[in-house]
């Protein structure tokens, strides 16, 4: 047996409509393309950008706490008919999240650098707490 098409990436805009529910016509298109796609046996994809876009919008143009965009990304993201990057859904499990430090964003972009084997290089203090990467001074 085959592994599931993945028949298209995901926009912002699709993922906010899932996670908010407004606008409703919005989101019930959201719903409804993502219902067909389920149905087919497929999934989509949801790049760590998409992500990230997603958590900051929730939080500054709909008012949504951080734990309650947090706990939103991992339930929808973590439902099989989405394909996102590997430690993503690690992530988005770990407690306190909304307040640890070094924080989610972060925490996602030494992932992607860890995933492409390569070292982080950054000015954040925080940051330079995770493995494998450089505080510049």
């Amino acid at each position: 047996m085959s592994p599931p098409e993945i028949r298209a990436a995901l926009d912002t805009s699709v993922i906010l409509r899932l996670l908010t529910g407004q606008p409703q016509e919005l989101a019930r298109a959201a719903r409804n393309y993502m219902a067909g796609i389920e149905q087919a046996g497929a999934k989509v994809f949801v790049s760590n950008l998409v992500v990230m876009e997603a958590y900051f919008a929730c939080q500054h143009h709909y008012g949504m706490p951080k734990t309650d965009v947090l706990s939103g990304l991992q339930t929808l993201l973590s439902m099989p008919t989405f394909v996102v990057h590997p430690q993503l859904p690690g992530l988005l499990s770990m407690p306190i999240l909304a307040s640890s430090k070094p924080g989610f964003l972060d925490r996602l972009i030494h992932a992607e650098a860890t995933t492409a084997r390569l070292p982080l290089v950054t000015f954040e203090k925080a940051a330079a707490r995770l493995p494998n990467t450089r505080l510049l001074k």
